[in-house]
C-alpha cells in the first residue's frame, strides 16, 4: 500500500494476483490477505486498527544443506514466514508505524538506535515539524513577548 500515490495492490483480485504471480507465490483469497496485513499492523501497534482474526499462511519447514529453513507455499506463508524471522533475530522491534495520520505506513527502522519516528522525514517528518511551527506561531523564541 502506498498512501501517496494511492496504490494497494490488496484492492482488486486482479491487482492482488499479478502482484503474487511476479513473485512466483500462489496468492491467498483477497479477505485472507486483507486479515493478515490487518493483523500484523495491529501486532505492531497500530492504534487504528482492530485485533482481527488470527491468519494463516501455509509454510513449510525444510532441512537444507545450511539448516533449516521456512519455505512458503503462498503469499501469505511467505509475509507470516519473514514476519517470523524478524522475531526470531530481535528484529521485530524496529517494524513501525508512521504516527502522520495521512500515511499510517508500516516501515523498518534502520537507525543504529532504532529511534526513527517517521516513515520518510523528508515527507511526513517535515510535514508535522511545519505544522508544529505553524502552531507555534511566526515568533521563533516563544519566550520573547
Amino acid at each position: 500500500m502506498d498512501v501517496e500515490d494511492d496504490t494497494d495492490v490488496l484492492r482488486s483480485e486482479r491487482d492482488w494476483h499479478a502482484w503474487a504471480n511476479t513473485r512466483q507465490l500462489r496468492p491467498n483469497p483477497l479477505p485472507e490477505a486483507t486479515t493478515l496485513r490487518a493483523a500484523l499492523r495491529n501486532a505492531v501497534g497500530d492504534p487504528t486498527i482492530p485485533t482481527p482474526k488470527a491468519p494463516t499462511g501455509t509454510v513449510q519447514v525444510v532441512l537444507g544443506s545450511a539448516g533449516p529453513e521456512l519455505r512458503a507455499v503462498d503469499v501469505c506463508g511467505a509475509v507470516l514466514a519473514a514476519a517470523s524471522r524478524l522475531v526470531t533475530l530481535d528484529e521485530w522491534p524496529r517494524v513501525k508505524i508512521c504516527p502522520a495520520d495521512t500515511c499510517r505506513w508500516a516501515f523498518y527502522d534502520r537507525s543504529r538506535n532504532r529511534s526513527r519516528t517517521w516513515c520518510a522525514m523528508r515527507v511526513c517528518g517535515n510535514r508535522q515539524k511545519a505544522r508544529n511551527w505553524r502552531a507555534r506561531g511566526t515568533n521563533p523564541d516563544p519566550q520573547d513577548p
